[in-house]
């Protein structure tokens, strides 16, 4: 386990461990001062509340704020001040969902309990959730030594071509750590070099990602979300789309294929097999309109790109997102490579099952339009946002309900 997992890890427990106890100081509350009767033994071993599934819900639902805040995603580069920023909304937050769900329905004599509920709640989630991760922060701050993953360092000299430095990235990519790039002269008078604080040099974070950490968060539930709906929804879809490939061809219906994703690491991507069984043998080759490998329902899956629906499992899973560069194979990768050295700074985000490349260029039969695909897909990369993602989802449904697929 690394050391960001470890700490993740430290961080989640610490927050289920003080919503806990929030939700009991809140219970205290409730039968204090709706009921008067804090001392009297029934009521508290037999409360007038639910207690059981508010211990349990609460909780649950505390975690889910709190990853999609994007607390968790990189615990160790936050400072005491982003804790208190991210720790006070949060608690805003899950105090004013819990207001709505649960105190609302509350039978109460006057208004004010209600607004003295929601504000006791708020401070006891702020207050307590705050005091403990600080204690692991203080904690994880005096043994900074012992826990932080050393970023990879890059330092080339000002001759070096863009060739050496891309090889130098595409290499470190795999290992998962932090890439910095230490700045050549050019970098600093062209403003690409930034300092982060007051106390470093100034440096180039080759895996930054342009999102903020709580969007970043919130795409993934999306993608968790959106892919687990497809596959339980769609299922008839799937079971149809299965019977018609069994009984057109001989061979698997599904297909499995090598791809290069997040940090440059293969995973093999699932798609509805379109072509006859070995159609590919030797050198791997772009498909085509024409070409005579493709099987009938083939065609007319690659057309609206029905081939691609199994894919909802590889997002599942982690390997992809709905919105991201297509993945390529490291055959044609290879081939990219020699005239767009800089294919490797997509490995910086999880591939997808669309982007701004392929809405833009369309299916991909040659390595121009690789090239011409991956252009857009560093622009895509440059501008995220959940904003842009509904926008290129939204241009995805019509290519594929105008079935321009291929």
């Amino acid at each position: 386990m690394s050391n960001r997992s470890k700490w993740q890890l430290i961080y989640l427990l610490t927050d289920i461990l003080s919503a806990v106890l929030v939700w009991l100081c809140f219970l205290l509350f409730r039968w204090l001062v709706y009921e008067g009767r804090i001392f009297s033994v029934e009521t508290v071993l037999i409360p007038a509340f639910s207690f059981y599934r508010p211990l349990l819900l609460y909780p649950a639902a505390c975690v889910v704020v709190h990853y999609l805040s994007g607390f968790y995603l990189r615990p160790l580069k936050h400072n005491l001040a982003r804790h208190f920023l991210t720790t006070l909304c949060s608690a805003a937050i899950i105090a004013l969902g819990a207001f709505f769900v649960i105190i609302i329905d509350d039978k109460v004599s006057s208004y004010e309990l209600y607004l003295w509920s929601l504000l006791v709640l708020f401070s006891l989630q702020f207050t307590i959730n705050y005091l403990s991760r600080l204690a692991v922060t203080l904690y994880q701050l005096s043994h900074i030594n012992d826990i932080t993953d050393e970023p990879i360092v890059i330092d080339l000299p000002d001759d070096a071509t863009e060739q050496d430095l891309f090889t130098r990235i595409s290499e470190a990519y795999p290992t998962g750590k932090e890439i910095i790039l230490k700045p050549r002269m050019k970098d600093i008078l062209t403003g690409a070099a930034r300092i982060s604080d007051l106390q470093s040099e100034a440096m180039i974070v080759i895996t930054d990602q342009h999102m903020s950490d709580s969007q970043i968060c919130i795409k993934r539930a999306f993608d968790v979300i959106a892919s687990a709906a497809v596959l339980v929804i769609g299922s008839p879809i799937y079971i149809l789309l299965a019977l018609l490939i069994k009984v057109t061809s001989k061979g698997t219906i599904l297909y499995r294929q090598e791809r290069i994703g997040l940090h440059g690491l293969p995973f093999d991507i699932l798609k509805f097999r379109t072509m006859y069984e070995d159609a590919e043998q030797g050198t791997p080759r772009l498909a085509d309109d024409n070409d005579q490998r493709v099987t009938p329902i083939g065609h007319f899956l690659r057309k609206y790109r029905l081939d691609e629906l199994p894919q909802m499992w590889n997002v599942l899973k982690g390997d992809m997102s709905v919105v991201g560069p297509r993945p390529e194979r490291p055959y044609f990768i290879s081939l990219i490579e020699q005239q767009a050295p800089y294919y490797c700074l997509i490995y910086k985000i999880r591939p997808g099952l669309t982007s701004w490349g392929p809405i833009k260029v369309g299916y991909t039969d040659t390595i121009d339009k690789m090239i011409q695909r991956l252009k857009y897909d560093i622009a895509y990369m440059e501008n995220m946002s959940i904003g842009l993602d509904i926008k290129i989802m939204f241009y995805t449904l019509g290519v594929l309900l105008n079935g321009k697929g291929k």
